[in-house]
């Protein structure tokens, strides 16, 4: 059986990241691609050019991974986990909430962040309090109590924010706390 054809029985003539079913073609989850179907998907027309067009990204027709994010196809989930990150890279804070919610076996994670370019190393690092630098997915504690504009509650000293994000200012972190995403300054926060 070709590969083309095991993945059109397996996705059941939809596409994999968005359920679309007109143009369905094979598209091979790099940098491990093999040719074979576990290392592929069936992907529609629209996913494929924003795919190799990331600044063509239109964020409403990813709104498909809040389901798709949960196949048990390893390739399907590398896709939709690197498609949230260039969302979430783009400001859609819906795809950042996704993400933090997708949970990848290790070797599948491995596999999807070997396929995103590195991040410029040229950016100026972002530090905490006492001059550590932080990188997406490190857990922070807040130093100080912090009143949070806008959210109507305050984040007590102690708190620990898990996982992350860098945001373009390097003073700045994003994070959640009470449940909500926010933005916090990285001089009020240590590295746990």
């Amino acid at each position: 059986m070709s590969t083309e054809s095991t993945l059109l029985q397996r996705c059941q003539q939809q596409c994999e990241l968005c359920s679309a079913d007109t143009a369905l073609s094979v598209f091979d989850v790099p940098p491990d691609a093999d040719g074979s179907a576990d290392r592929a998907i069936m992907i529609c027309g629209t996913c494929r050019h924003q795919i190799n067009h990331p600044d063509s990204i239109e964020a409403n027709h990813w709104r498909s991974l809040n389901d798709t994010m949960w196949s048990p196809v390893p390739a399907v989930q590398v896709m939709a986990w690197r498609q949230l990150k260039t969302l979430s890279e783009q400001g859609e804070v819906w795809a950042q909430a996704l993400l933090d919610m997708l949970y990848l076996e290790a070797d599948v994670k491995a596999w999807a962040e070997s396929g995103v370019p590195p991040e410029n190393e040229d950016r100026e690092p972002t530090l905490d309090s006492n001059g550590t630098p932080l990188q997406a997915g490190d857990t922070v504690t807040i130093i100080k109590d912090l009143d949070v504009k806008g959210a109507n509650f305050t984040a007590k000293r102690g708190t620990a924010v898990r996982n992350i994000s860098l945001t373009d200012n390097p003073q700045h972190i994003e994070g959640r706390v009470n449940g909500q995403r926010i933005v916090l300054l990285s001089c009020y926060l240590k590295k746990s």
